[in-house]
């Protein structure tokens, strides 16, 4: 394994979908450029990068987008992506709404733990950010995955005047359903950088005030940086991915592929490290120092909380957020 500042890189978010209009409208925002279906990674070549990645130390995956259950197959990689010796853990972040029709395929290919993103239960306010109605079919699939065991933590990023609302509505479904919610706080980068950003110190006590019996959970609940906290009458927990006022760059774990073959250390910085000329000669060994230079080099800590030195400038669909 490979140290950079002492910290274990053990974990890569791996974007399949990212800028490419495959099949649907239900994984591009507008205003993002795309990439034409030929400049995306096969599969077979994301396995080839991951078996480099794991003989470094790398043995959790993420698969994401844009939205990934748009890929065909997506069960197919994370199958392949398992039958790699020394790999641990495969996970998966969607906007669920094809999850209920595709979940069988991906618990048979191993799937434990799915991560959906969903920021309101408010229906005119899901449409307003995504661009449909779409959220009984969201719906559908947590109530799937959870009848059939699977582990699901929900994440939301709050970024607008209803934030109150929204926070102690998805936190209740904490109560109806045995998953974890977690509140991300929204990045200066993309959309985010025209947001609003609600801290979430400010939602923490939020909760306390809510809920009162508010207790910290220590348990290792994955491989991020969330605090977690378990609350009365709440049979998951209540987890807080602080970026911006509660920086975790020390223990920062991972490293980000894009669906074209661009590996990214931190996302603040537009620095990135190219391995397509690499993955088409199917030169292991030189994806193999590609992946430890972005290892090496991955900055020591983000500069978020100085806008005028952030770089990167691409949206966070477009990096694999």
């Amino acid at each position: 394994m490979i140290d950079s500042f002492n910290r274990n890189i053990d974990y890569m978010r791996i974007s399949i979908t990212d800028r490419c209009n495959l099949r649907c409208r239900y994984c591009m925002p507008d205003g993002v450029e795309l990439c034409t279906h030929d400049d995306i990674l096969r599969f077979n070549e994301i396995v080839m990068v991951c078996k480099e990645a794991v003989k470094l130390g790398i043995v959790n995956f993420k698969i994401t987008g844009g939205e990934p259950l748009v890929r065909r197959d997506c069960s197919e990689l994370i199958k392949e992506i398992y039958e790699i010796d020394g790999v641990k853990d495969v996970t998966l972040t969607t906007n669920g709404i094809f999850l209920e029709e595709q979940l069988e395929d991906l618990v048979s290919a191993g799937v434990k733990s799915i991560n959906i993103s969903l920021d309101t239960l408010d229906r005119k306010r899901y449409e307003e950010i995504t661009g449909f109605d779409k959220i009984d079919k969201v719906f559908q699939g947590i109530e799937k995955a959870v009848r059939l065991g699977v582990r699901v933590k929900i994440n939301a990023v709050l970024h607008d005047e209803h934030y109150e609302e929204d926070f102690i509505s998805l936190c209740l479904l904490s109560k109806k359903y045995p998953l974890d919610v977690r509140f991300i706080e929204m990045m200066p980068i993309g959309y985010g950088a025209d947001s609003k950003l609600i801290s979430n110190d400010l939602l923490l006590e939020l909760l306390k005030n809510k809920f009162g019996s508010v207790r910290q959970d220590n348990a290792k609940r994955g491989h991020g940086p969330a605090r977690y906290y378990e609350v009365d009458g709440l049979k998951g927990r209540i987890g807080f991915i602080s970026a911006i006022h509660g920086v975790f760059c020390d223990s920062c774990n991972r490293i980000r592929m894009t669906s074209t073959g661009e590996v990214k250390s931190c996302l603040c910085f537009d620095k990135g490290f190219d391995l397509k000329d690499a993955i088409n000669n199917r030169d292991e060994i030189e994806i193999s120092e590609i992946l430890k230079q972005s290892i090496l080099e991955k900055p020591e800590k983000h500069c978020f909380d100085e806008e005028e030195n952030i770089t990167e400038a691409k949206k966070m669909i477009q990096i694999g957020g």
